[in-house]
């Protein structure tokens, strides 16, 4: 029993009684364990409901303020019932106080009373302590009972009740002394095998605990978990445990109220299983709730299998399961001794159970099976079913009962779980608990399953729609990070993105849906589209914006999101950014190391409507860097966004060897305050120009014969960059590209420009305003072969319209 369980107890018939008194009854029992340093390490339910201190306010308190020692009751009610005066009965041993403070190696016993803080009453207290010895910490076990629920539970009459006094005794001369050790260990909190056993060694040792009625006749104080529910061990229960005296009304009603006890007591345990289990919605903390709850209050053994589709948190499984249906041993719980199952049945292991077993047939009918005790034909039975595994020596004479976990009518899985052969079988009413812990925890596994498979469908749909960013663009070095936030299911709407441009250019973009979860990500992939569709045809950052604006309002009022459009020029140095609500960028300058916040027209968020949005013209210079992100980097709960963004500057300035260490090295500064909630976008670019010698360019005429003048000006200014091998590529593709300026595009002027960088880019503008595409042509037509040759040769090729004309552009790849 775990140490938040209350226990109830049974006080068997004492040896030569026939009284009334003697009859079975079950009253709550307080448990609780002290350790060397005189402070509480297990507090029971039963503790709980009897002292009036809750569990995690007792846990580590010192057990004198706590049980019935002498004192003044506390001021404040919360410190828990110490007591202003109390009467102590004559028992054996001395007070509870000397045993408290360490000062007994003997056990003892007495009544006192108490005052409750909360209800006021004097309550009736019976205890017994017992000194411990061992390598653990644990010194005193302390039982308690309320004298007041045999009155009142019994009936009792306050004679016999004064009378009753507790004791000790030797388990030998009680009846039933076997079967009151084997039951004695479950009134213990859940401590392990091994340190359980030691405890009740000692205890049996000491002295079993009793109520002495007189001197000839005692009471043993037993745990019993339940009522035999058939009507040959109902019989043989109820007479062992009412005296021959009794009438046959009072057998009875003893019997009824044994029976509505012990369904009181599966509520409960019901009750505390729910409260239990799904305070996570992660799968496998959900699943080892699940499993543990089971132990060692109804079982001494539970193991939970279940289907591959619902551990991978994918949709819902289809159909019934059936012999070829796969299924995960995700988590296993017992008290035997550690180590006994490992081997024979670990964690982890994936297996289709054979159709000829008794988990086979719970998985396919969906009803709980139950096997009073696992006999040996049995077990070789089941044993032989698993190839190179001999189950007998753990099975044989248990008790099993395999209960299905289900949802919505589809089995999810199943829970194994067993009783030692010294332990009380499962009996039908045990199928029926067993049945609603299963459904309980079948609710709790899909509601973990579905978020799981909600959180996987997200993410993978923003994993889609983030970009992979090439590390290395035209006059610019990038690096990214993004990472998810805590909530709803890790998904946002955060983006970032670099797009190449006509004229070695590069635009930089971030961007923040409001709001989070599948709504805000599907957002951020019609806004990200919508961004680089119009960034292809080199629409300006503020008429970009507007056009962003215009798009949000259209697909609905919920769509709110801000924007930083930036476009970088290597060639002239310049960045020209326009803002829709987002903060700021940093620019770090070269020259000196200083960061900046870059003052920048704020405008309004994207799909507010209405506002105009600007554009600002930056100047920079080569090796400056410009850091943009989303305000879930910088900002803080309950801390000011400036401090944010100040912490980004200083962070953003730190020196780097890479652009990936220089990210690193800005995450590492501002994630110093726990798990964020929101979702961070971080794109880093440093903008290193493109040098002047880099760059050729040409005006051509509108005459067939520039595009001879033109494979000449391209191989002499290749051989100037020492390219030679790549003079035969770029000639044929230049003649391909001035050909078609020369013959579809309208206009006087043609321009040529060469641009070396980490690949030969070469423009061609013109002032037609009709894009060229690509045409299916056969092996005997002459025309239509251009574009075709340049996207087989190219790296990449595209082609935009500017102001009155438009450019062709290709990259060529240069061997080292």
């Amino acid at each position: 029993m775990d140490h938040g369980t209350e226990t109830d107890v049974h006080f068997g018939r004492a040896p030569g009684g026939g009284s009334a008194r003697a009859d079975a009854g079950r009253i709550p029992l307080a448990v609780v364990v002290v350790d060397r340093d005189g402070l509480v390490s297990h507090w029971s339910t039963g503790a709980r409901r009897l002292f009036g201190t809750a569990r995690e306010d007792a846990v580590g308190r010192a057990a004198v303020d706590l049980l019935p020692v002498s004192g003044a009751l506390p001021e404040d009610p919360d410190d828990g019932p110490t007591l202003d005066a109390y009467d102590v009965y004559d028992g054996l041993g001395p007070g509870l106080g000397a045993s408290l403070g360490g000062r007994t190696a003997y056990p003892a016993a007495g009544r006192a009373r108490v005052a409750h803080p909360r209800q006021g009453d004097r309550l009736d207290v019976l205890w017994w302590a017992y000194p411990l010895v061992g390598p653990d910490s644990a010194r005193l076990l302390v039982l308690a009972a309320d004298a007041a629920r045999l009155h009142a539970e019994r009936g009792y009459d306050d004679e016999l009740i004064e009378r009753i006094s507790p004791g000790f005794a030797r388990h030998t001369e009680l009846p039933d002394a076997e079967g009151l050790a084997r039951r004695l260990p479950e009134i213990l909190p859940n401590m392990g095998p091994g340190r359980s056993a030691r405890i009740i060694s000692q205890v049996l040792e000491l002295g079993y605990p009793v109520l002495e009625f007189s001197q000839f006749d005692r009471v043993p104080v037993t745990p019993d978990w339940g009522v035999p529910r058939r009507a040959d061990r109902g019989a043989a229960a109820t007479a062992a445990r009412t005296p021959a005296v009794l009438p046959a009304a009072a057998a009875a009603g003893t019997e009824s109220e044994l029976e509505y006890a012990a369904v009181r007591e599966r509520l409960e345990f019901l009750n505390e299983v729910s409260r239990g289990i799904g305070s996570s919605l992660d799968l496998g903390a959900t699943i080892r709730e699940v499993t543990s709850a089971a132990v060692p209050r109804f079982a001494d053994f539970a193991g939970t299998h279940l289907r591959a589709a619902v551990l991978a948190g994918e949709d819902f499984p289809d159909g019934p399961p059936d012999a070829q249906t796969v299924m995960h041993r995700v988590w296993v719980e017992h008290n035997d001794a550690p180590g006994r199952w490992d081997d024979t049945v670990p964690v982890g292991e994936t297996f289709a159970f054979p159709e000829h077993t008794p988990f086979y047939r719970c998985m396919v009918t969906g009803e709980p099976v139950l096997i009073e005790r696992v006999n040996p034909e049995l077990s070789e039975r089941i044993s032989g079913e698993f190839e190179k595994r001999d189950l007998r020596p753990l099975i044989t004479g248990r008790s099993l009962l395999i209960v299905p976990l289900k949802a919505r009518n589809v089995v999810l899985g199943f829970m194994v779980l067993m009783r030692r052969p010294d332990r009380a079988a499962f009996d039908d009413m045990d199928r029926t608990t067993g049945a609603e812990l299963a459904a309980r925890a079948g609710l709790v596994l899909d509601n973990a399953r579905m978020y799981t498979y909600q959180e996987n469908v997200a993410e993978t749909l923003q994993d889609s729609m983030l970009p992979q960013v090439a590390p290395r663009m035209a006059g610019c070095d990038t690096a990214t990070r993004y990472l998810p936030g805590t909530r709803l299911g890790r998904v946002g709407g955060d983006w970032f993105d670099t797009i190449k441009l006509p004229g070695a250019r590069t635009a930089l973009v971030v961007g923040d849906v409001m709001g989070h979860g599948l709504n805000s990500a599907a957002m951020m992939g019609q806004l990200r589209t919508a961004v680089q569709t119009m960034a292809a045809m080199e629409v300006p950052p503020a008429q970009l914006l507007r056009h962003l604006d215009d798009l949000a309002r259209r697909l609905g009022e919920t769509y709110l999101a801000t924007c930083l459009y930036a476009v970088y020029d290597p060639i002239h140095g310049e960045l020209r950014i326009s803002n829709a609500g987002h903060i700021p960028p940093v620019l770090v300058r070269a020259e000196d190391g200083r960061s900046e916040l870059l003052d920048l027209p704020t405008g309004a968020p994207i799909g507010i409507g209405g506002v105009p949005f600007e554009t600002a013209v930056v100047r920079v210079a080569p090796g400056d860097r410009l850091v943009l992100c989303t305000d879930g980097l910088v900002e803080v709960r309950g801390a000011d966004i400036g401090d944010g963004l100040a912490a980004l500057c200083e962070s953003a300035a730190h020196p780097a060897a890479s652009m990936d260490d220089a990210c690193d090295t800005i995450i590492r500064a501002l994630n110093t305050h726990g798990e964020r909630k929101d979702d961070v976008a971080l794109l880093l670019a440093r903008l290193n120009g493109i040098p002047a010698g880099h760059i050729a360019e040409w005006p051509l005429d509108h005459d067939p014969r520039e595009v001879g003048r033109a494979r000449r000006l391209v191989r002499e200014q290749l051989l100037r960059w020492d390219l030679a091998d790549a003079v035969e590529t770029a000639q044929l593709l230049v003649s391909e590209v001035v050909t078609n300026a020369v013959r579809h595009a309208g206009g006087r002027r043609i321009g040529l420009r060469l641009v070396l960088a980490d690949a030969l880019l070469v423009e061609v503008t013109d002032e037609g305003a009709e894009l060229p595409a690509l045409l299916a042509s056969r092996p005997e037509e002459e025309y239509g072969r251009g574009l075709r040759v340049v996207s087989r040769l190219a790296r990449e090729w595209g082609a935009s319209v500017q102001g009155n004309g438009k450019t062709v552009w290709f990259e060529q790849s240069l061997t080292s």
